[in-house]
């Protein structure tokens, strides 16, 4: 697994082995990437469910201004951590190690401290754990952590459906590659 472009280009991430995690492939990272074009630069992103912290290297990688990581999976937080210091990341990078819902909760209250909300939030629950979309996208829904005109991009299994409203977001578009989707999400615009 590697960075596709920008600063970190060509530079190999570490993964752990077995079937802890499923990483998103450098193929559908790059699709992603040149979906979202030259907007990542300056951006604010969070990565939910991080794994490896490959989308939010990538994002950091192509000028984005600040990568807020959130992985339950202890080893995974710790891989993490690691991958931002073989690229020597030392700036706009966070790592939070507890549950999705709870890094919501925690990014929702420096939001009402001043904060400025995400331009894009990524989320790549584990395949096997369907219910956490509905759980992920209902909270981020009712809360304001993305910013205006930001984006909220769900990878999933191709075959798995996501709905089309979803709390304050709506689907605008669906990518599928492989055996994986990619569907991207705005707040809808009868949502306040």
């Amino acid at each position: 697994m590697r960075v596709i472009a920008g600063t970190y280009r060509s530079r190999i991430l570490k993964s752990l082995k077995g079937l802890a995690l499923r990483p998103t492939s450098d193929r559908l990272r790059e699709t992603l990437f040149d979906v979202l074009g030259r907007d990542v630069s300056g951006s604010r992103f969070l990565d939910l469910f991080a794994g490896t912290g490959a989308i939010g290297i990538e994002a950091l990688s192509r000028g984005a201004a600040e990568t807020v990581f959130v992985e339950n999976h202890g080893p995974a937080a710790a891989l993490i951590r690691r991958n931002l210091e073989s690229l020597d990341i030392r700036k706009g990078a966070t790592v939070l190690a507890v549950d999705a819902l709870h890094g919501i909760e925690m990014l929702a209250s420096r939001k009402n401290a001043g904060i400025s909300g995400f331009h894009y939030i990524f989320l790549d629950p584990p395949y096997a754990a369907a219910d956490q979309y509905a759980r992920v996208l209902e909270s981020l829904g009712s809360g304001n952590l993305l910013a205006p005109g930001g984006v909220l991009i769900a990878e999933h299994r191709r075959g798995f459906d996501l709905p089309e409203q979803a709390g304050a977001f709506e689907s605008y578009r669906v990518l599928k590659q492989g055996d994986a989707a990619l569907s991207f999400y705005r707040r809808a615009a009868t949502a306040g």
